[in-house]
């Protein structure tokens, strides 16, 4: 066509670039940059992430989808002699996706490498080389080495907490299984990959909702059914999906609608890892609330009553009782040019946040100051006679927060730990059931000891009358649940229907399911115990 329109062939042409589009030389420059793509994109579909569409803003990616995709690109580096720190890498991964980040690790260990990983998964811990296990307990309660070895030398170690649940000795909690006081069903659902999906909650149960990463299970759970029932509740739920670049398209309302059960909810309370406040003021006793009641006990005082304070003059955050220096901060902000600011202890109040007068006033020889210093354990024995304070901080001592500091403030805590104060918020006020309590990923990040203790708060909603609906990748959590929901069988475009649901034993024995094979073993481990509810029915 070239030619014939009166321009120079590709044979006349003296410009490399003007060739034709089958020489030999275009051929051998596709197949290297081909060669190099696939292996590129194969590295990615490995590690599970072959269901992002490839210009994903890395802004909207989840940590564990970060944390993979930064491994690939070192698995390609060709190095060896490198040290790799890693932290919790199989964090909100489901087993087959962890399955995949263990080859990826060993290949990397086979290259010369050396790998430091911290992680709570048993299965990671058991193709360890060797472990090093630092308890016994959290907070001022941890910081030694209990072990360092190969793995079967923590065996011995009976301080170690991590040694029950890796060599099988925790025992399972013998409950038997709940049946449903009724169901909640959900038609035609369209959000994300999900397209016309229906699915049944079951009332009054506890229900694992599984997959692999990006199968749908966030879209089914933390967005349709808490818009859904938000919705027939008459207060909707706050869905934070909003684009990170403002010219992109916002994701649209979800399709679908609630055809029976809602006449058994009355309160829906989502339960997420998002933080309890942005600002060092917002701290575990404001969110919670006791601080209101410790503010009372100070101005009920017979020295604050003879100043006249009232329970306002013991509050950070109001002028007449706070340091006015930092203004209740407790430190100062020192701005250097071309560095970054530096944030030091403010020196008039030293950072107890209070005016000096403030600090006059004391509760059982306890300033105000020194109440936002106590850990949550401590504050149980300093509050043993406060039902008003001791009931908030004995659902913290439960959920295994303990080791917190009352004033800590909100900046320093973890998902987890921000997930369960929100989860002790709730279980501080009276149970009346007709609730349904929304989590997703609630075990993420924690050691198998602090998933028994959240657990067992679960199931004591449950018991209420009340239901709980989670997203779930830890196995031994999924086969203790009344009612298993698997969505699948892939990611992405592969994924989003349901591809099981019942009891546990049913979905472990599901075809075409990825989470069936690691349900069934988990199942089998306690298949020697006639009494274990995973067992029942």
């Amino acid at each position: 066509r070239r030619a014939a329109s009166g321009a120079s062939a590709h044979a006349g042409a003296p410009d490399v670039r003007a060739t034709p589009n089958l020489s030999i030389e275009k051929r051998l420059a596709a197949q290297r940059l081909a060669a190099d793509l696939i292996d590129r994109i194969g590295t990615l579909t490995e590690l599970g992430l072959g269901y992002l569409s490839l210009d994903r803003v890395t802004t909207t990616l989840s940590s564990g989808e970060l944390q993979r995709l930064r491994l690939a690109t070192q698995l390609r580096s060709q190095l060896f002699g490198v040290a790799y720190v890693l932290d919790e890498p199989t964090a909100g991964l489901h087993p087959a996706d962890g399955d995949a980040m263990h080859d990826a690790l060993a290949g990397l260990l086979a290259s010369g490498n050396s790998l430091f990983v911290v992680e709570h998964d048993i299965g990671t811990m058991r193709r360890a080389d060797w472990l090093v296990d630092v308890g016994p307990a959290a907070g001022e309660h941890g910081g030694t080495v209990l072990y360092s070895g190969p793995p079967e030398g923590l065996r011995d170690v009976e301080a170690s907490r991590t040694r029950l649940h890796l060599f099988g000795m925790a025992e399972p909690p013998q409950r038997p299984r709940r049946e449903p006081s009724g169901w909640l069903r959900l038609e035609g659902i369209v959000r994300n990959n999900l397209r016309g999906v229906s699915a049944a909650f079951p009332l009054g149960c506890l229900t694992a909702v599984t997959g692999i990463s990006g199968s749908g299970k966030s879209s089914l759970v933390s967005q349709a059914l808490l818009e859904l029932v938000g919705d027939r509740l008459g207060r909707p739920v706050v869905i934070d999906d909003e684009p990170e670049d403002p010219l992109d398209d916002a994701p649209g309302p979800t399709e679908g609608r609630i055809v029976g059960g809602m006449d058994g909810i009355r309160r829906l309370v989502k339960v997420d890892q998002k933080p309890i406040g942005r600002t060092p003021r917002s701290n575990l006793a404001t969110y919670t609330g006791l601080f209101d009641a410790v503010r009372k006990l100070f101005a009920a005082t017979p020295e604050a009553r003879k100043r006249r304070y009232d329970a306002g003059r013991f509050s950070f955050n109001v002028a007449k009782g706070r340091c006015p220096a930092c203004e209740g901060e407790g430190f100062v902000s020192v701005e250097l040019l071309f560095m970054p600011s530096v944030y030091a202890p403010c020196p008039t109040c030293h950072g107890t946040r209070y005016a000096p007068d403030t600090l006059e006033v004391t509760w059982n020889g306890l300033t105000i100051a020194d109440v936002l210093g106590l850990t949550v354990e401590r504050a149980c024995e300093a509050f043993a006679d406060e039902p008003s304070v001791l009931r908030p901080l004995a659902v913290l001592r439960d959920l295994g927060l303990g080791y917190l500091r009352l004033g800590q403030p909100a900046t320093e805590l973890s998902g987890g730990e921000a997930q369960r104060i929100k989860l002790a918020t709730e279980l501080q006020r009276g149970q009346r059931g007709g609730t349904l309590y929304v989590l997703d990923e609630p075990t993420t990040g924690l050691h198998p000891t602090d998933v028994d203790r959240l657990m067992l708060q679960l199931n004591g909603l449950v018991d209420a009358g009340n239901a709980v609906v989670m997203v779930e990748h830890d196995m031994r959590i999924v086969a203790g649940a009344d009612h298993v929901i698997d969505v699948g069988p892939g990611a992405g475009n592969l994924g989003g229907t349901i591809v099981a649901a019942g009891h546990p034993e049913d979905v472990a024995e599901a075809r075409g399911s990825r989470t069936a094979p690691y349900l069934r073993d988990e199942l089998m481990a306690y298949a020697g115990q006639e009494s274990s509810p995973r067992l029942a029915g």
